[in-house]
């Protein structure tokens, strides 16, 4: 996949160049198999069309497996994306069902607050926020920052939803000594990184920046790998956070 060649540039590294992917998407093949999954764990999505329309903002868009799967189940709802890489957001472009009526894609580093993403973005317009294996792949000290600067963007009273990977998950265990960066935080082989979350941590961390919990829990699936003829427990952190009324200001 496009991602193959997108090694060390991780959100919030300051690199710049040809690199950048956010590494939420490297296993799209897989995650979007099931193009409906989504609106089915995130009913908040399929609320927001049902009520006429609203403004979602993916966060890590890579090519554009999760917008344009939600612009042809959600046709009433208007798409931001933003991913680090400008060669995937031209991806997104690209693809046939772009409708710049309906999406807006863009390049950046949700890390960096300079630019802004109200250089894209009004301040406090978007209804819903998603952060789908975004978060792992932020440098731990630099996931805070990330939240105070996609609040900018969003309502009062308008939702993140997230799912990302958890604590013990099968990937985490099955790195070898010297994958580790720091507690819970790896490399992986092709340069990409990835932190394994607890719900107290990623709790902590939007009640810090001003919203409150709906819902935050783990999920545990088995996933079969056909070539080495095993299945694995694999565990993942699903959530959504809504932002309190006088946070925005903040």
């Amino acid at each position: 996949g496009i991602n193959a060649e997108y090694g060390e540039d991780e959100i919030g590294s300051g690199g710049k160049g040809k690199t950048g992917i956010y590494s939420t998407k490297r296993n799209s093949d897989h995650f979007f198999k099931d193009r409906h999954w989504l609106t089915r764990e995130f009913k908040a999505i399929r609320l927001l069309h049902e009520a006429g329309g609203g403004t979602v903002f993916e966060v890590g868009c890579g090519v554009g497996n999760t917008i344009y799967p939600l612009r042809e189940e959600c046709p009433a709802l208007f798409f931001y994306g933003c991913d680090l890489s400008p060669r995937a957001v031209d991806l997104v472009k690209s693809h046939t069902q772009y409708d710049s009526d309906k999406i807006y894609c863009f390049p950046s580093d949700i890390t960096c607050p300079d630019p802004p993403l109200t250089d894209h973005i009004t301040s406090g317009s978007v209804d819903l926020i998603t952060l789908i294996y975004v978060l792992s792949a932020i440098a731990p000290e630099k996931i805070a920052l990330a939240i105070q600067n996609i609040k900018q963007v969003l309502k009062p009273g308008g939702n993140v939803i997230l799912r990302d990977y958890g604590l013990y998950d099968h990937a985490m265990l099955r790195f070898k000594s010297g994958h580790k960066i720091q507690d819970n935080f790896y490399k992986r082989q092709d340069g990409t990184r990835a932190y394994y979350f607890t719900t107290e941590e990623i709790a902590a961390l939007f009640e810090e920046a001003g919203f409150e919990e709906v819902f935050n829990y783990y999920v545990q699936k088995e996933t079969s790998n056909k070539k080495e003829g095993i299945s694995v427990p694999r565990i993942f952190v699903q959530s959504q956070f809504r932002l309190l009324s006088q946070s925005n200001s903040s």
